[in-house]
């Protein structure tokens, strides 16, 4: 498969090599032609999609695909900006797409066009932002706290307290009595 891509893609295609799985990123105007090609050449098991916060400025879209006669992986990805995070539906490709682009919309705000029915699939009704976002506010962690074991200091054994540290992306001045 390494030869075709190059082949069809030439310098369009970058490909790497890892633990025995081919990954190829192309430009997000090749991302659709690239899905139907894996197809073609006997990718026919549309495993997952996702994306992947890449800070500061994009996201990379990630498919991974398998081709079930001769067990080969192929893991294909592209980078769309966080300021128009858009690529084609790859639904008309893999109709097993159609959930994986719903959750990756709904989680990373990453937009399908084309999508038969882009609705949010996993979180309640009126929820806003986008969860898996390197940028998303985790205040649940700051409104109420955490469970687990108590951070030295705020146990009743007497030991010196530290000073209290906020989760990452959380603002200073977040849930702070005062």
């Amino acid at each position: 498969m390494r030869d075709a891509l190059v082949e069809r893609y030439g310098q369009r295609v970058r490909l790497s090599e890892s633990f025995g799985e081919t990954t190829a990123d192309v430009d997000p105007g090749d991302w659709l032609d690239l899905l139907a090609f894996a197809r073609a050449g006997g990718y026919a098991f549309f495993d997952w999609l996702t994306a992947v916060d890449d800070p500061p400025d994009a996201f990379q879209v990630v498919a991974h695909l398998l081709d079930p006669v001769s067990h080969r992986r192929l893991l294909t990805r592209t980078r769309v900006p966080y300021t128009d995070p858009r690529l084609p539906s790859a639904v008309g490709v893999f109709r097993g797409a159609d959930w994986h682009e719903r959750e990756t919309f709904e989680m990373f705000g990453v937009v399908f066009d084309g999508h038969p029915n882009l609705v949010p699939l996993l979180l309640p009704e009126g929820f806003e932002g986008h969860p898996l976002r390197k940028d998303f506010v985790l205040a649940s962690r700051v409104a109420k706290a955490w469970p687990g074991a108590k951070e030295p200091g705020e146990s009743d054994h007497g030991s010196p307290s530290r000073r209290k540290t906020l989760p990452p992306g959380v603002p200073t001045d977040w849930g702070r009595d005062g």
